[in-house]
């Protein structure tokens, strides 16, 4: 992608160098499951993460420090704020085209350990939407996690990321996270992760309206949207189960098969807007 020299956004809230503290053990209580999901997953269910803050009231603090980056964090984080401006650019001219307000959403980066709104996180949940403040969450790390660990490499690959969850943020305002999760004490278990599914295949497409976006400025280098479906096809709930246990389980799918998130991704990029958007009503 091209983005040197374009625009960063100012919705940047750098937690580097910063220390949690927790009150005691019941501070994490349900998050380490949380965690150890969303670690496997991407990005993680922001629906879990609405639970959380509503049944554990945060109970951490900050603590200041001093963080230097280095070259390669450096321009990590320059990309990942050009790519939250171009989220804004887009995302402002969908709502406005219906009459309606885009409120931009945070990007918080970290490393090790953060507060946010839904409870503390550390690296090994990925990065996340939390409902709660209407913030993302990154590591910077999780761009060599992207290249190293799910075999996902390219600049592109984290760009698809990033949009992911601002999609999560756009279900967010549209009220569809919270329809969803007004679901989760009327279904079982099995129908709620298909529900779930749902909602990370919309994201999915966001993501590839944001593509195409991009793509309409002249942004995109050879081989970008390659690069984003490969990481969609990387966290699919099959592939990351196949590698993490040998088989895979349908019924506790969460996300979407590789396929599934490379389909959506894919028809977000060639529609551009949100009018196929629509994973609920659709056979994903």
């Amino acid at each position: 992608m091209k983005w040197r020299g374009r625009q960063e956004s100012s919705n940047i809230d750098d937690r580097r160098g910063r220390s949690v503290r927790t009150g005691g053990l019941a501070g994490m209580g349900g998050l380490g499951i949380i965690v150890a999901i969303v670690y496997m997953l991407l990005g993680g269910n922001p629906l879990d993460l609405l639970m959380l803050v509503q049944e554990q009231p945060a109970t951490y603090e900050q603590s200041g420090g001093e963080y230097r980056e280095s070259a390669e964090e450096r321009d990590v984080r320059q990309f990942s704020a050009v790519v939250l401006k171009e989220t804004e650019d887009v995302w402002h001219d969908i709502f406005s085209r219906s009459g309606r307000r885009y409120d931009e959403p945070t990007l918080t980066i970290y490393s090790g350990q953060v507060q946010s709104g839904c409870g503390v996180a550390s690296s090994g949940t990925g990065p996340f939407y939390c409902p709660a403040d209407r913030r993302i969450y990154l590591d910077l790390a999780f761009s060599n996690e992207l290249r190293h660990k799910f075999g996902a490499p390219g600049d592109f690959a984290l760009a698809y990321v990033i949009a992911h969850e601002v999609g999560h943020h756009v279900q967010n305002l549209l009220g569809v996270l919270g329809k969803v999760h007004e679901l989760r004490s009327r279904v079982s278990q099995e129908e709620f992760n298909a529900y779930s599914v749902r909602l990370e295949l919309q994201a999915d497409y966001m993501a590839g309206v944001f593509a195409r976006h991009v793509q309409n400025k002249n942004l995109l280098d050879e081989g970008d949207v390659e690069e984003a479906m490969n990481a969609a096809s990387a966290v699919g709930d099959d592939t990351i189960q196949k590698k993490a246990r040998g088989y895979i389980m349908p019924d506790s799918f969460t996300h979407g098969t590789s396929e599934q998130r490379m389909h959506w991704f894919r028809q977000g990029y060639l529609a551009g807007d949100l009018s196929r958007s629509d994973t609920f009503s659709r056979n994903p």
